[in-house]
């Protein structure tokens, strides 16, 4: 990518969107195409060919997506299936219009089958039945790396799928009925601390096992990526390693500094198992994370007291 390229980062003040400019930016990038979802509506078809047509971006990064956890999934299954099409088709179809000279469709682990084999590799696409609580953003994510290498195959458009592992980072989402499990216990050990609780309890048995990559990471993957990657199909992007809840509790009791007990409700259920990625394709393509789970959460924890009367909200 040319220094003084076009830029389109569709969702650029979320976690993913914002990593991948401070990382653009950090590599001497500047000519930056942005627009807050107030004023451009990637669901609307009219609004995104006037956009595409007016800018004329020579990247894309489509970061843009409707999500949330596994209750808002559940809830709000047409509005993630629709809206999450309607994003899809009309940024993925104006940029072939436009002739953008590359994109990348961000996807997410959710996409594999439930009881697909671990680690998960790429292959594993489309051989079984999806977990239903996020059965329509899964389809909707699949959809988008159907359609990148649809056009790919028609049209000779350089349309890249990656599909990230569970992320944390600068800007997550604390809300607590809406957040993913490493924010949300950042904010229950914090409040806990605040609040001398002599104990936070936690669903499930701690055994489960989940892979975690800070978002930061994922920016720099998405960089080397753009350059070094120029595929159909998708690429895994994680740390290969995984932790269990009760790990990850631990450190992040640690790192807070809350000094009271952890208790593990087992009549609550555990979810799967274990969610690992298989990353040996991003390895073998040159690209490993630098930031260390200990270390991720340290910067995660400092960036949320940076925003504590915003994130805890």
């Amino acid at each position: 990518m040319d220094r003084s390229a076009r830029i389109y980062i569709a969702g650029h003040r979320g976690m993913v969107g914002s990593a991948i400019h401070r990382k653009l930016e950090k590599e001497g990038f500047s000519n930056f195409i942005t627009r807050t979802s107030a004023n451009l509506d990637l669901r609307d078809q009219r609004q995104v060919a006037d956009f595409f047509e007016l800018e004329k971006p020579d990247y894309v990064f489509l970061a843009a997506a409707k999500v949330g956890g596994i209750m808002a999934n559940n809830i709000y299954r047409a509005e993630f299936l629709y809206d999450n099409l309607q994003i899809q088709n009309n940024v993925i179809h104006n940029a072939y219009l436009n002739n953008v000279k590359k994109l990348m469709f961000l996807g997410s682990s959710c996409i594999y089958p439930k009881m697909a084999p671990q680690p998960l590799k790429e292959e594993y696409l489309l051989t079984g039945p999806l977990e239903h609580t996020n059965e329509p953003y899964a389809i909707a994510k699949i959809a988008g790396i159907k359609m990148c290498d649809a056009y790919r195959d028609q049209y000779g458009c350089n349309f890249i799928s990656v599909m990230p592992t569970n992320l944390y980072g600068y800007n997550d989402n604390y809300h607590p009925q809406n957040s993913h499990v490493l924010p949300a216990l950042i904010r229950r050990f914090h409040e806990a601390k605040e609040q001398n609780a002599p104990a936070v309890t936690i669903w499930g048995t701690g055994s489960p096992k989940r892979e975690f990559l800070f978002a930061d990471d994922l920016a720099d993957a998405c960089y080397y990526l753009m350059q070094n990657f120029d595929e159909a199909g998708l690429v895994n992007i994680g740390t290969g390693q995984d932790v269990t809840i009760k790990d990850l509790a631990l450190l992040i009791k640690k790192i807070v500094g809350y000094e009271g007990e952890i208790n593990f409700d087992s009549s609550k259920p555990d979810g799967t198992p274990r969610k690992l990625m298989d990353v040996s394709k991003l390895h073998d393509k040159g690209w490993q994370h630098k930031i260390e789970l200990k270390e991720g959460i340290s910067l995660a924890y400092q960036d949320f007291l940076s925003k504590e009367n915003i994130a805890i909200s």
